[in-house]
């Protein structure tokens, strides 16, 4: 009881109270006694480190006087210096062409590595190097900074506009495994259903993580499943937040495009407070504000909805008279051809296409507190809020399917007066995400010990406003409450390592509980069809549902030499819902003399079919065959999905070939290079739209009868349909402190290149065997194969010289194909294209710095649609630029500056 006591003491100490603990501080220089950054500084035998700043400087707390401190970083050699006293340390670091001693802590459950050490491919991205990039979220950064990471602002697209799809080698954002200080981050409440990159899949709300409470990120790019469990198959990102950082930081930051919109400004403070005797807590605030832009098409006419009317598909009645030109009522011909006095006023069709507004506030935490010399207590997470506004496709004022809705009688938004002028709906979001995760190190005898506990969760609200549902008339709200989605998870945590002599251990056991949540809207926003955009969710959409998850898995390490490694991982987990998965792993590494490294590795691994996606159900309203419909998604336990044969979901099963090289040509100079082999089998896809005929236009009367039943036009559901192999090759290459001008140059280069195919045929059920191409269509499959760029080249060069330094980052995003669902002469692929960012920075003192940013310089843009015909392909001109695959976003040339304040 005294010592349960004395552990909640000392909690409570760590979060609530400081005072001043023992303190070491000191510079790290190299022999020129030019300032090293980000060097590794870590009490020797525990996890507490820091990194230095900008100016080599550091603070650390040590748990214990005297202790050790262990200095590392790429291309010096690791030295250990003694701390006894509180005094200022002098570190002189000296350069070492025969040692990469970057440390990683990713990759290895038993104990930290180099990168040269470490049996697999691994990137250490500091901060400064993020936020060089200029870009306001950390998806984007890395998606500047690492060529094999992509994600990409999405519009038109519903929450998906909110969360951005962001995933590693193009294997789509469910499988990519987040971490946060090496411990599982929740996934978002969101399933990917619109027509976007990572369609059906779910993934990590990247964006709730603020930047300024990040230290650095570590991406393992390696299948690793064995040692992390599911979501691994692509690899690993692992986000380590700030420690015991020796003064206060501010950032003020904004900018605008250079066409006038997408205006933003954040700012952030990120402060450490200290206490007892080696105690800290970092705590980062931040606000921050986005407009939205606006790239929509200027066709000045309707191909989508005029050629409608020009075919009869939907007449023109006396009642849709707004529509004149000149007082005479528009024919279908006067659409397609943009004759109409609102399409003259309105070339634009009343669209907005672009990055949505948003409105965010986060605050995040991360604190130790040692209890003696073997055990420390940590806390780390924090709550981000955003409020973000996308917005539909204008319901121009013959919108199709709204019979009389010109009528005063009918529509709120026309009192009779006038021309009608129709409108834009929005959709807005409330996002919610909150992690916290409170443990303790401490030793079991001769073993480490961690025990942890996680607590997760993302929530969503939907508000579609300035809309109508038409069934209602007049009486109808324009803002609905149309639903929310939740999801959540507990995590139990506990591992043991243990090095005897060259071999290595750790055994490790994670219990999971996970819950998905839907939650109806007002009933005004489905009843009857529902609002305009999209019907809000049903009664019958809402539910709460769990699973559990136990997993345990071992590792080895076993350095049979200085030069050679061999490893393995084994892991069993058992799911609640479909059962158990067994995935294992072999990798290797060999020492080439002092300069480089040979590595290789094999695996097994699988992902289980998220919550959402066993569970999703909803009615939503999208153009289809050149029509507007109500399509319905049925979830995979559903009567109405099992009546047609479709099996329950089960686990995707991976397999991963990776081999690769790292050389330190000299002093500053390295290179490395990997390739990888991925194969997932059984991959769940969402399906396409099933309606009541089959591909070759058969009636189906079961599908029929369903669809009459629930009152939609095609239904969707989630399916193992499908295997696909990726491989490709990563590139890097780095040299750094070349003399030049009196300052000093950095180059550093990156390449990936990638391709994903389709292995075998689509699986489909008996009783929709003539549904193979609907199930599975080629524009579905192009979101898989060529949806993100085939190859990702950086190339970049960063200069500094006394207080001024610079950056400049070309990007080259290659090619893009986005294939039609039923017509290959209307594929078309977007070409490849540079993007160029220009940054500069000038340290006025030590204390207070500006830098400015142009992203985009050459003001780079996609290919434009061409739609062959097809006024669906770009919604009859709304579009001008690439959205269902996409390469870099379509904003253009953007602005930043920043002043940072430390003291």
């Amino acid at each position: 009881m005294k010592q349960i006591t004395k552990l909640i003491t000392a909690f409570t100490l760590m979060c609530f109270t400081f005072t001043v603990g023992q303190t070491i501080k000191g510079k790290v220089t190299d022999e020129k006694g030019e300032p090293i950054p980000f060097v590794n500084v870590v009490e020797r035998g525990t996890s507490n480190g820091v990194n230095t700043d900008d100016n080599g400087e550091f603070s650390i707390n040590l748990k214990k006087i005297p202790a050790t401190l262990v200095f590392s970083s790429l291309g010096f050699k690791t030295i250990e210096r003694e701390a006894s006293s509180s005094a200022n340390l002098t570190i002189v670091m000296k350069e070492d062409s025969g040692v990469l001693d970057e440390v990683v802590l990713t990759g290895n459950r038993s104990k930290p590595r180099t990168i040269l050490d470490s049996a697999v491919p691994i990137d250490n991205v500091g901060v400064r190097e993020l936020q060089a990039t200029g870009q306001t979220n950390i998806d984007q950064m890395l998606t500047y900074t690492v060529p094999s990471y992509n994600s990409t602002n999405q519009t038109i697209s519903d929450a998906t506009a909110h969360f951005d799809p962001a995933d590693l080698r193009g294997l789509g954002p469910s499988r990519t495994l987040v971490l946060i200080n090496g411990k599982r981050k929740n996934q978002s409440a969101l399933v990917y259903v619109n027509d976007t990159p990572g369609k059906g899949e779910v993934g990590t709300d990247m964006k709730s993580i603020p930047t300024a409470a990040i230290e650095r990120v570590e991406i393992l790019r390696d299948g690793a499943s064995a040692q992390y469990g599911s979501d691994a198959v692509a690899g690993v990102v692992n986000i380590i937040l700030k420690k015991n950082i020796d003064f206060t930081q501010v950032n003020l930051n904004s900018g605008v495009t250079s066409r006038g919109d997408g205006f933003n400004a954040d700012a952030d403070v990120n402060h450490t407070l200290t206490f007892g005797s080696g105690g800290f807590l970092n705590a980062t605030l931040g606000l921050s504000y986005q407009d939205y832009t606006n790239r929509a098409g200027k066709p000045g006419k309707d191909g989508l909805f005029g050629l409608l009317y020009s075919i009869g598909a939907i007449p023109i009645g006396a009642a849709d008279g707004y529509l004149a030109t000149d007082g005479v009522v528009a024919t279908g011909d006067d659409i397609l051809n943009g004759n109409t006095d609102w399409l003259r006023n309105n070339p634009g069709l009343g669209m907005i296409v672009g990055q949505p507004e948003m409105k965010k506030g986060d605050v995040y935490l991360n604190g130790e507190f040692p209890l003696n010399d073997n055990t420390k207590l940590y806390a780390f997470g924090g709550f981000n809020l955003r409020k973000g506004k996308s917005f539909a496709l204008y319901r121009v004022p013959y919108w199709p399917g709204v019979p009389g809705q010109n009528s005063p009688e009918k529509n709120p938004f026309f009192d009779g007066n006038g021309q009608y002028q129709g409108f834009q709906p929005t959709f807005e979001t409330n996002i919610k995400d909150f992690l916290f995760t409170a443990g303790g190190e401490f030793k079991l005898g001769e073993f480490n010990a961690d025990l942890s506990g996680t607590y997760g969760s993302n929530a969503v609200d939907y508000t579609i406003g300035n809309t109508v549902n038409p069934s209602l008339g007049a009486n109808s709200p324009t803002s609905f409450n149309a639903g929310a989605y939740a999801f959540s998870n507990i995590i139990g945590n506990f591992d043991v390592n243990r090095s005897f002599g060259e071999v290595s251990v750790g055994v490790g056991v994670e219990a999971r509980q996970e819950r998905f949540e839907v939650t109806a809207g007002q009933e005004e926003s489905y009843v009857d069809g529902g609002a305009q955009s999209f019907p809000g969710l049903q009664p019958s959409n809402a539910l709460d549902e769990t699973r559990t998850n136990v997993g345990v898995y071992g590792t080895i390490d076993w350095d049979v030499s200085s030069k050679f490694l061999i490893g393995g991982a084994i892991r069993y987990e058992n799911y609640s819902d479909f059962g158990g998965n067994t995935s294992w792993k072999i990798n290797s590494r060999y020492k080439i003399g002092e300069a480089g490294v040979l590595r290789a590795s094999y695996s097994t691994g699988f992902r289980a079919p998220s919550l959402h996606q066993v569970y999703l159900s909803n009615v939503q309203t999208l153009v289809s065959g050149g029509t507007i419909s109500n399509q319905g998604t049925f979830n995979n336990v559903s009567q109405v999905i099992k009546d047609l044969g479709v099996a329950p979901l089960f686990a995707e099963t991976s397999k991963n070939i990776s081999a690769g090289i790292t050389v330190k040509a000299s002093n500053d100079f390295t290179i490395s290079l990997d390739y990888y082999n991925v194969r997932v089998d059984d991959r769940v896809l969402f399906s396409g739209e099933i309606t009541g005929e089959d591909d070759n236009g058969n009636p189906n009367a079961t599908v029929q009868q369903i669809l009459n039943d629930n009152s939609v036009t095609s239904i969707k559901f989630f399916i193992n349909a499908v295997n696909t192999i990726t491989q490709g090759f990563d590139y890097t290459m780095r040299y750094k402190n070349i003399d030049f001008a009196s300052g000093k140059l950095g180059l550093n280069l990156a390449l990936n290149v990638n391709k994903t195919v389709l292995d075998g045929e689509v699986k489909t059920p008996t009783n929709l065997a003539g549904y193979k191409d609907k199930i599975f269509n080629r524009k579905e499959q192009s979101r898989i194969t060529s949806a993100r760029p085939n190859m990702k080249f950086l190339f970049g060069a960063d200069y500094k010289i006394g207080n001024f330094s610079a950056n400049i980052n070309n990007t080259y995003f290659g090619e893009v194909t986005w294939q039609h669902a039923a017509d290959p002469n209307k594929d078309q692929t977007f070409t490849g294209k540079i993007v160029t960012d220009l940054s500069v920075g000038y340290d006025f003192t030590k204390s207070i710095s500006f830098r400015a940013q142009v992203n985009n310089l050459f003001d780079v843009f996609p290919d434009e649609i061409d739609p062959k015909g097809d006024p669906v392909t770009n919604l009859g001109g709304r579009f001008r630029y690439p959205w269902e695959v996409n390469q870099f976003g379509f904003n253009g040339t953007s602005f930043k500056a920043g002043l940072t304040f430390k003291f």
